[in-house]
């Protein structure tokens, strides 16, 4: 992962004075996820994936009417042209298994394929393996994207964040070899970053909320909801919440100190049973990047005052230009 970060910034970020932030977050974790869940490299098959993807993410919350030129058809026919892809890639997997390559990569596709053949095709096949590697590419590409956007976002606005994350980050570049790569101990030191990211997640959930199915009938506020009936929870009211979080829009990474918030008010990944299962994926993707694009860059925004919509995730209407600096040696 680090040293994919290292690649990315010196590929996309480092040869330009202004870059867009929101697009490139989201090639830079398409990539990082192909990579690690099934050890793709070419960027051009990467892209491959990326294109359908947009569709897909844009029908998630679209009304399901399936006919040509509607956002849920179109989502539809991306998915479609995913699972194809991924299909071939198990096929070519599987034949590379079969022929006990050495070089066949211990990666989590691997790892299905290895435990899909003890169970028995019939339980595991492998469309199910598609879909499941669909499933964790698409929560692994828009959300993630969004908090690294936002991260950027606010360093951008407060000065004086980014100068703790920056001696923070200096820190533990200092106590490393010039090609040394992070290890876990150094995730661990990054104690104030990850409160910074966790404040900009608080501030700009990177998802909107999910729908679930109410089990029981409840009560709520005076509104009896029965059982069966769909509800959709957002965290939004819950992170602006001032019994919770005093000055709720303020930007304070200190909220996060200590125990930080009380459970279940602080819910960027939800929370109980069905709490996202790449939490820590994403907390050491957001960390790792800060460390590589703190220690190399100063930046400001293009467009102060740029306004975001919303989707599945927030999103800068323009992309969140910013303007790169190198730090003064």
């Amino acid at each position: 992962m680090d040293t994919m970060t290292k690649e990315h910034l010196e590929l996309h970020w480092s040869p330009f004075k202004q870059v867009k932030a929101w697009q490139l977050s989201k090639k830079y974790s398409l990539a990082l996820a192909c990579r690690l869940l099934m050890s793709i490299k070419d960027p051009n098959h990467v892209t491959r994936f990326a294109d359908p993807f947009v569709h897909v993410i844009d029908g998630f919350m679209a009304l399901p009417i399936n006919i040509p030129g509607t956002a849920f058809n179109r989502a539809i026919k991306g998915g479609r042209v995913i699972r194809q892809e991924l299909l071939a890639i198990i096929k070519q997997r599987k034949k590379e298994i079969s022929e006990n390559k050495g070089s066949v990569a211990p990666d989590l596709l691997t790892q299905m394929l290895l435990v899909s053949d003890e169970k028995g095709s019939t339980v595991i096949n492998d469309m199910m393996i598609a879909i499941n590697i669909m499933g964790l590419l698409i929560a692994g590409h828009d959300t993630t994207s969004a908090a690294i956007t936002f991260v950027v976002k606010y360093l951008a606005e407060y000065p004086h964040v980014y100068s703790e994350v920056f001696k923070e980050q200096m820190e533990i570049a200092r106590s490393k070899g010039p090609k040394d790569l992070l290890n876990w101990d150094d995730i661990k030191k990054m104690k104030y970053s990850w409160n910074v990211a966790c404040e900009a997640m608080r501030l700009s959930p990177p998802a909107q909320g999910s729908f679930r199915e109410a089990i029981d009938d409840f009560t709520y506020r005076g509104f009896t909801i029965p059982k069966g009936w769909k509800t959709y929870w957002t965290p939004h009211s819950t992170h602006k919440n001032p019994k919770y979080f005093p000055n709720p829009e303020k930007f304070d990474p200190s909220r996060f100190d200590g125990n930080g918030p009380a459970p279940y008010t602080f819910v960027p990944f939800g929370g109980g049973p069905r709490m996202c299962p790449g939490r820590e994926f994403a907390r050491l993707e957001i960390l790792v990047f800060m460390h590589n694009v703190v220690t190399r860059f100063m930046w400001e925004k293009a467009i102060p005052d740029e306004k975001i919509t919303y989707n599945q995730s927030p999103i800068p209407v323009h992309g969140l230009p910013v303007n790169l600096k190198p730090h003064k040696s």
